[in-house]
This record gives C-alpha cells, structure tokens and sequence, in this order.
C-alpha cells in the first residue's frame, strides 16, 4: 500500500505531491493580521430586521497586540491538528515493517483511517466542553488525548496499540477543530477578527509542514518514525501550560453570569479603557441573559434551526465540491501535461494558493465573507466544468494537458479565496452565544464525516462513472453552493458578535 495523508479536511490522499498541494492549500494570511489601525471607527445606525442591512452601532475597538500571543497559543491546537494528520504519511511505510503489516493494506488502512474516527467523536466531545467547563479548560483537557495518542503510537510494538493511539490523537484533533476558531473569534477584536480567525489555516500548514520536514531521517534511520510520533507530546504539553494564563472567553463568563471575572479577562485582552466598551456591547447582545447553554436537541429547534443547518450546508458543500479529487489526481494532470516533477506541480498550485489566500485575506474584513464565497464556488464550478470537458472531450485532447494544468490552478486558486477559509471563520459568528459551541462542533462534525464518506466512495464512484462525469457532478455542487449562500448566508464583517446574534435574533422572531 502506498504512503497515504490527509489533507487539512481530513482525507485520504494517494501520495507525498498530494501532501505538498494540501499545505500549499491551507491558508497563509498572516499579514493581514498584523496590519494596524490607527482609528477606531464610529458606524452608528438602527438594527433592522436584515442583518445585511444592519450597521454597526458601537465603537470598534482597535486591534490589540495583547490579544495575539493567546491566539498564538490557541493556534498551538491548529499546529496539532496539522500535525498528526501528516506524521503518518512518511512514517506508515517504516512502523508498517516494524509493526508486522507491511503486507497488509487493511490493516494499514485502519491506521491511517482511525484519526478520522477519533475527530468525528471530539469534534462532538469539544462542544459540549467548551460550554460545561469554559474555552481554556477544554483546551487543557483536549492535552490529555493529545498526549497519550502521541506516545501510545511512539511505544507501539503491534498494530492494536498504534490503532488506539491514532485514535486517541484524533479524538484530540476533533476538538481541537472545534476550540480553537471559536476561542479565536470570542477574543478577537471585531475589525481584526476576519484576518485573526485565518490564523488558525495558517497554523494547520505549519503543522503539515513540521510533520513532512520530521520524515526526512527515516532514510537513514528506519526507526526514526517513533521520534517524529513523540515530537507532538511537546507542544500539547505546552498548549496545556500555556491556556494556565490565557484569559477565558469573556462572551462565555459573561453568559455563565462571572461578571467580575468577564472584566478581568477584558483588561487582560484589550486594556481596561475597552472594558466598560465591551460590557456594553455584551449586555446589548444579550450575552448575560439568564437562558442556560442550550442542549444538543435544541439546536433542531425553530429557534436555531435554519442558522444551524447554514453551518452545516456549509462544510458539506465545501467537502462535495471537489476539492480531495482535484488533489487525488493533480500529479496525473501535471505529468499529462509534460510536468512529471512532484515538487514542480506542488509549486504551482501552492504559488495559486498563496496568491489567493493573500487576497483573502486583505478582503476578509473588506469586502466580506459572504461575497468571498459566492465568487469562490463560481470560481470552482467554471475551473471543475473545465476540467470536466477536457476528460471528456476528445476534439480537445492535443491540448488536454495544458487546459487541464489550468482549470486545476484555477481550481485551486477559488477554493483558497473562500470556499476554503471562510466557513471555519463565519460559523462562530453567526451562531448565538448560548448554541455557539455545540453548533459549531455538530458543523465540524458534518465536515469529518463528510470527508470519512468521500475518502470512502471516491475511487468506486469515479470507477463507475468515469471521471469527466465526476467532475461535472462537482461543478454543479458548486453552483449549487453559490446560489445557496447568495439566498441563506448573511454578511458579518465589521459587526460585533452582539451585533450579528441580535440582528438574527429579530429574523428568526
């Protein structure tokens, strides 16, 4: 069986270019995150009934240097998640052999597989965590599996033990998904809060990148793999330590009522002068109401079910538009067209990829994350009706090759500017405070399985239908996803998470 990863969604891919398009594809849009403001804006204006029409009617805060070393810390999750997706896609030939499965793709599977399992289960796990004990204390608490899967995988001397522990790491990925954008857009000031939810992307790659850059010793020493299991111990330990002094969520001490300890988590934030600010808007929002955190059930309610099954359509659209088949088959595209070097066809749609992320990024807070989606899947659906013609067609097969090299790139190119980053960002936005967590651990829990699904039935439906007519069933995933986002996604930049929940709020009355 060949080495096989994960790209950042979670699914299996065929070989170590696959590798390289995925860190390529995850977002890098640090830049806009350190951009200062030096005024504070003042947009004063009626909430309506439309979100879309709704202004902001408060001060936004300047963008504060204190609140980046605890998303630094935060984003140590990300860097895990990345991680231990990518370890085993160098090391699963060499613990293979030493494990007594080298000939045994099944059980092979089943190691690299099993992390899908583990994340679907803690994506769940970390929602109702996050609620029930506070945003820092989950992270503590998702250490535990962290570390044990880690060193579990490192010992292993048969496959039973690597199985759990890959499990185990997973179920701490899982939460980790979910945790780590819903702290980073509780914390995050409004104006900044687009390009510091990106953050979290950018953090996946590094993981990616740390993971392939562990493997290169196992050339010259085959038992090397045990090293580069045990390496993501370390950082668990310090995320553990390090969330001892980041301050919770204040959104989520506000709605448990620990007023006082709200505002010592706001100075330690964005400075006293902000606090009476930030209480202001909290109060406004309803924040501090008395309801308690609402239970799994009450997701489906009238209240909360159509923004929650946004969240949800959401990844689903995202995973069956296609992108795990355009990386499963970019080496074949490349090499059709005369590029047979791996590090060359990972090169070129990782330079789209980073060009569309930086425009992602300086558009987030812009233009918007609504507007960034519809042009995203209308991107993605011209590129895969594009890659779908040049299988299909055979007048066109001199310059097969050529077309198909672009629509990928292109391909690439949409997904980075939106369909890619955007729904990690926007669900901890639009989701009230009382359902926040749960909603956007069952909208994570949608992307796992998702992945677990298509990882699972791709190559059995390509073999039945071909892949031109695959292809062609994406492109109208993606148009599907436009014109659902354009009816069904409203816009939040530059509102205040208060802002957002109240303007819902009077829709959904």
């Amino acid at each position: 069986m060949p080495d096989r990863g994960f790209c950042c969604g979670g699914s299996p891919l065929g070989s170590p270019v696959d590798f390289g398009v995925e860190m390529a594809r995850v977002r890098t849009g640090m830049e806009g995150i350190f951009r200062s403001r030096e005024k504070a804006r003042y947009v004063r204006a009626e909430t309506t009934g439309d979100l879309e029409n709704v202004p902001t009617d408060k001060l936004q805060m300047k963008p504060s240097g204190h609140v980046l070393p605890y998303v630094g810390v935060a984003c140590l999750g990300a860097i895990l998640f990345g991680y231990h997706l990518a370890v085993v896609n160098g090391a699963l030939e060499y613990l293979a052999r030493d494990l007594g499965i080298a000939k045994n793709t099944v059980l092979q599977g089943w190691v690299v597989s099993t992390t899908l399992a583990g994340a679907t289960v803690g994506s769940f796990t970390g929602g109702a965590l996050a609620d029930k004990l506070g945003r820092t204390r989950t992270f503590q608490l998702d250490a535990i599996p962290l570390v044990i899967g880690a060193f579990l995988s490192a010992i292993a001397q048969d496959v039973r033990t690597m199985i759990i522990g890959r499990l185990l790491a997973g179920v701490g990925i899982g939460i980790s998904s979910a945790i780590v954008p819903l702290y980073i857009s509780e914390i995050s000031p409004t104006e900044t809060r687009g390009a510091l939810g990106s953050v979290n992307q950018l953090f996946i790659c590094i993981g990616i990148l740390v993971a392939l850059v562990a493997g290169l010793p196992l050339a010259g020493n085959p038992i090397w793999w045990r090293t580069m299991f045990a390496v993501a111990i370390f950082p668990a330990v310090l995320m553990a330590l390090g969330m001892a002094v980041c301050p919770e969520s204040p959104r989520w001490l506000f709605q448990q009522g620990k007023l006082s300890q709200a505002e010592t988590a706001m100075k330690k934030l964005y400075g006293k002068e902000k606090v009476a600010e930030v209480m202001h808007g909290l109060r406004a929002g309803g924040e501090g109401s008395t309801e308690p955190d609402a239970g799994w059930f009450d997701l489906f309610s009238k209240r909360y079910r159509k923004v929650v099954s946004v969240g949800a359509a959401l990844f689903l659209f995202q995973q069956f538009a296609g992108i795990n088949a355009v990386v499963y088959y970019s080496t074949a595209v490349f090499r059709s067209a005369g590029i047979s070097s791996d590090v060359a066809a990972s090169a070129l749609v990782g330079a789209s990829n980073v060009f569309g992320t930086i425009i992602a990024s300086s558009l987030m807070d812009k233009r918007g994350r609504k507007s960034l989606l519809i042009t995203s899947f209308t991107g993605m659906a011209a590129s895969m009706s594009l890659l779908s013609l040049c299988f299909a067609s055979k007048s066109l097969a001199p310059y097969s090759g050529t077309l198909a090299v672009l629509g990928t790139v292109l391909y690439v190119l949409s997904f980075s500017l939106g369909a890619g980053p955007v729904p990690a960002l926007l669900l901890p936005e639009i989701f009230a405070s009382r359902i926040r967590a749960k909603a956007v651990a069952l909208s994570l829990g949608m992307h796992w399985v998702s992945n677990f699904v298509i990882g699972l039935c791709f190559l059995s439906v390509v073999n039945r239908f071909g892949i031109g007519r695959v292809y062609l069933g994406f492109a109208t995933v993606c148009v599907l996803a436009a014109l659902y986002i354009a009816g069904n996604v409203v816009e939040t930049k530059g509102r205040s998470l208060e802002e957002i929940e109240r303007a819902l709020s009077s829709t959904a009355d």
